[in-house]
């Protein structure tokens, strides 16, 4: 049940009724889910500050959780989302506590509250999601809550920031004493303490067994800070930190903060009774992934694959059973019944089934125990064809925990590491980190990267781009980095086996890819990008020596050659998201497009894009030609990218970051000297951010981005992103803006979207969503998915395996 809550004033709030997001009708007065106004505003102890939520582990019956929220009425609205969802993400109540009305600098409000319940058959963790629309941070309203669960920690989380990774704990209400009982650190680790209200002379660190390990006095201003040696015994866990007021921000050396030796990194775990604990943080992720949807007709069979993982310290055997709560077994059975690990390592598990002759759909329950733990996994098994296999409906409106595969069934059969690249026969390639995935022989193969030619014995390789590149011979390169030096690798075999070439220098390196058009006769071109220096006060300001490589091929080896400067004022490479084509060539022609900083006090429109062309035979390199500027000025977002059309005409887009991309086109193939056309906007006051581009068979340009919303009919407040198409046909406009796929919640957003295409023109949209609440992706692992659209992004399908081996 989805539940949305208007902007209503408390005078004529008449009790708060929800409204359904289904139907935008009231619920009716007896809904038990409707919000309340708390009579006894005292009855909220438990204040907090940002958003986060708690994970239950209770006992087989009622469980009833009451949120509270009161808005402090500062700067904007504090509408806030519940989300309750069982050990297997099922989505139990989904409700919006909505603002008070009451005018900014008012002060806190009444403290609206709201009941969230379910039967429990099984046991398993439960989980409550805190989000807050517009204020990501949750500093517009405090929270709390309250439940018959005797079981249950806390996840303080907040929003996305371009920061090292905090998660302070804010407590709010001073009227109280409290505790904050933490795991700690092995090692020596230090907290600190603000804001503590007066009449507070020290505050006290207690064992799980209630032994004083030190009291702390607090200063004239409020503060505590203290460091406990790494000697302190840690035998009885988890500490206390006691507040005779419960009022104060607290940071804590691997409660708030971490650091990438932590047992624990990132996980944000405590909670306010020392009763309440669990072992939460090593079976965090004990069984994964939390569930599966299967489609088939009957007789069908199917195999899937779920992780078990020891996050302790200490080796442990986890005992796996399946269980059909719907009475009747129907055809599944376990590899295993037993998983023994070592410490903080993970197995898989292989659940193998049949869909049954009769019925519609079925399900079954994976529980895995261990020392006293345990949760599950579901299987849902649907008869007839998955919706993945056919078109889907753009957008693709993502739930909480309802993506890809609990909507339509998406279960690819091909790897989704990063994106897919195609040979000159048509034939699939993904890199995966530390190798390379190819489609040969009816099967993915992943290359022996540790068997390549020159690599030093012992020494470490792993790829160090996601892209996959080919020359006019089908030979196969990709960027890696051998021994912590920079490195291109070079296949005559299809990627069966490799050669390490290094590259001089160091910095971020980007080679030109297939982007429609472009099949460079020799090696492939690539850029580095070395920083020289970084600003300080300017986050996304630096400056780069960018210089060009065009290596050759001699007798079948590879000769890297000597770079050629390009420029040293360059702003550097956002590749992440869009994996933007900084080179693209034809003949002896080698075209590079990039973006440049400039002097913090001068007033530009935004990064100038320039385009230069290195020519193989005469070695000579073009005056820049300058194309446009993308807003704002010193922004490493806004990387343009170049490609070509089948007659060589270049097509470069300027990059922004949050404004609308600007597009120009030149006016001779294959050169950037004969004149360009007039940079233009691609639309009107779209808020655009990381260019994907490619040009497919027909000369058609598709465009793929972020995009922000505003107010929409997939929430009742706040803006949102979402994943975009554009395209341009020859001497046509761009299309308007087409949405693909929507985020499950408001405020900042990312996909981490590549656009690629096949030698047909089919179009491959990698995409993998990334929220900015730290609960929800530390929570649900991350994925990609692959869309595919065969008739130049008019219709659009999650890809199937067919889709990426069909030849020219």
């Amino acid at each position: 049940m989805i539940v949305a809550g208007r902007h209503t004033a408390i005078a004529c709030a008449v009790a708060m009724l929800m409204v359904r997001a289904a139907d935008a009708e009231p619920t009716d007065k007896h809904d038990p889910h409707r919000v309340r106004i708390m009579q006894n505003p005292s009855e909220m102890k438990l204040r907090l500050g940002g958003c986060g939520g708690v994970y239950f582990l209770p006992q087989p019956g009622e469980l009833v959780v009451e949120v509270m929220k009161q808005d402090l009425n500062k700067r904007r609205p504090a509408n806030v989302r519940a989300t309750l969802f069982s050990p297997d993400r099922q989505v139990i109540e989904d409700v919006w506590i909505p603002d008070d009305g009451r005018k900014r600098g008012t002060g806190a409000g009444p403290v609206q509250a709201v009941r969230l319940s379910t039967v429990v058959e099984h046991t398993g963790v439960y989980g409550l999601m805190i989000t807050s629309v517009g204020d990501r941070y949750g500093g517009e309203a405090v929270w709390g809550f309250r439940t018959n669960c005797r079981k249950y920690l806390i996840e303080t989380s907040r929003g996305h920031r371009d920061a090292r990774h905090q998660e302070p704990l804010v407590l709010a209400n001073a009227t109280v004493s409290g505790n904050v009982c933490f795991m700690p650190r092995r090692k020596a680790f230090s907290f600190e303490v603000r804001d503590i209200p007066k009449g507070v002379d020290a505050l006290t660190v207690f064992s799980a067994s209630d032994e004083t390990i030190d009291t702390l006095k607090v200063s004239a201003t409020g503060r505590v800070s203290h460091k406990f040696p790494a000697d302190a015994h840690r035998d009885a866990s988890p500490w206390r930190l006691h507040f005779p007021k419960f009022h104060g921000v607290v940071d804590l050396d691997g409660v708030t903060r971490w650091n990438r030796s932590d047992d624990f990194e990132n996980l944000s775990l405590w909670t306010h009774e020392s009763s309440s604990w669990f072992a939460f943080h090593e079976n965090r992720w004990l069984l994964t992934p939390y569930s599966r949807t299967v489609h088939g007709k009957p007789g069908d069979e199917f195999a899937l694959t779920f992780e078990v993982q020891n996050g302790s310290r200490a080796a442990k055997s986890v005992d796996l059973m399946l269980e059909f709560p719907e009475g009747g077994d129907w055809p599944a059975t376990l590899s295993t019944s037993r998983l023994d690990l070592k410490p903080r390592s993970t197995k898989t598990v292989t659940l193998s089934g049949r869909v049954p002759e009769k019925g519609a759909s079925w399900t079954c329950r994976l529980s895995a125990t261990t020392e006293g733990f345990s949760t599950y996994s579901s299987v849902f098994l649907k008869r007839g064809d998955a919706p993945a296999t056919g078109p889907v409906r753009m957008p693709l409106v993502l739930k909480p925990y309802g993506h890809e595969n609990e909507q339509l069934g998406y279960l690819p059969d091909y790897p989704l590491d990063n994106q897919v690249y195609f040979d000159v026969a048509n034939r699939p390639f993904v890199a995966g980190g530390d190798t390379l995935i190819a489609r040969r022989d009816s099967k993915w193969v992943r290359a022996d990267l540790l068997a390549t030619q020159g690599r030093p014995k012992g020494a470490s390789i792993r790829l160090s781009s996601t892209k996959v590149a080919f020359d006019a011979d089908n030979d196969v390169y990709a960027l890696a980095t051998v021994a912590s030096k920079p490195t291109l690798l070079h296949s005559t075999d299809h990627g069966a086996t490799f050669a390490a070439h290094t590259i001089p220098g160091k910095g971020g390196f980007d080679i030109e890819q297939f982007s429609g058009h472009n099949t460079p006769e020799s090696p492939p071109p690539f850029a580095r990008f070395t920083r020289t220096a970084k600003d300080p006060k300017l986050r996304w300001r630096s400056l780069n020596d960018l210089s060009l490589f065009v290596p050759a091929k001699r007798d079948g080896k590879i000769i890297i050659g000597k770079p050629v400067l390009i420029s040293r004022r360059c702003i550097g490479l956002s590749s992440h998201s869009g994996i933007p084509s900084t080179i693209v060539s034809r003949g002896t022609k080698v075209h590079v497009a990039w973006g440049e900083a400039t002097e913090p006090k001068e007033e530009v429109p935004g990064v100038p894009t320039y385009v230069t062309t290195y020519d193989r035979t005469t070695g000579k390199l073009a005056e820049p030609v300058l194309i446009g500027y993308g807003p704002p000025a010193n922004d490493v977002h806004n990387s343009p990218c170049i490609t070509m059309d089948s007659k060589g005409f270049l097509h470069v887009l300027v990059g922004t970051h949050g404004r609308t991309f600007k597009y120009a086109r030149s006016l001779e193939p294959n050169s950037i000297d004969g004149g360009w056309t007039k940079t233009e906007d691609v639309g009107r006051g779209l808020s655009q951010t990381y260019v994907g581009l490619v040009c497919d068979q027909s000369d058609t340009l598709h465009l793929v981005f972020r995009i922000w919303q505003g107010h929409g009919p997939y929430f009742p407040a706040g803006s949102y992103a979402c994943l975009a198409h554009m395209s341009k046909r020859p001497g046509k406009p761009w299309s308007k803006v087409h949405p693909l796929v929507v985020a499950p919640f408001t405020d900042y957003s990312i996909y981490y979207h590549r656009l690629t295409t096949d030698r047909r023109g089919h179009l491959f949209l990698s995409y993998d969503y990334w929220s900015t609440y730290w609960f929800y992706r530390t929570d649900r692992p991350r994925k990609r998915s692959l869309l595919t659209s065969p008739d130049g992004g008019n219709t659009w399908r999650l890809a199937q395996g067919a889709d990426l081996v069909l030849r020219q």
